[in-house]
């Protein structure tokens, strides 16, 4: 695998920031002004540090620096389907738009997974003593 010249190079990156763009679209225009601060708040932040986290682990130089963004990455991953659990639970959108956004996430969390553990694998091959 080659090293990616931006962080928009990676699947993970690109996982997520679909996701974001999709949540953008169709779930916070259909949340009530009464989640304007709340729940609302909530997806929009945990969207954006999914995307930025894994821009910033990848901006880190060392190995274990970065790796705990991408760990931070896939909590923000997993809290977006809380947060999309509370709007369905509440009517705000649909159980089938959950299904799919859920579905989505957990595709992003699946490649997340494997980039953390390919650098893994590419740290311990460095590290090997002879």
């Amino acid at each position: 695998m080659k090293i990616s010249e931006s962080f928009e190079d990676l699947v993970c990156w690109q996982k997520a920031y679909q996701l974001k763009q999709r949540i953008r679209v169709e779930v916070l225009p259909q949340l009530p002004p009464k989640e304007q601060f709340e729940l609302k708040s909530q997806i929009v932040r945990a969207a954006r540090s999914a995307t930025a986290n894994i821009a910033e682990g990848w901006g880190r130089f060392h190995f274990l620096d970065s790796s705990r963004f991408y760990y931070n990455s896939r909590g923000s991953l997993a809290e977006i389907i809380d947060h999309l659990i509370e709007a369905k639970d509440e009517g705000y959108i649909s159980v089938d738009l959950y299904e799919g956004l859920k579905s989505q996430v957990l595709e992003a969390i699946k490649v997340l997974n494997g980039f953390i553990f390919y650098l893994k694998r590419e740290h311990a091959k460095t590290n090997v003593k002879n």
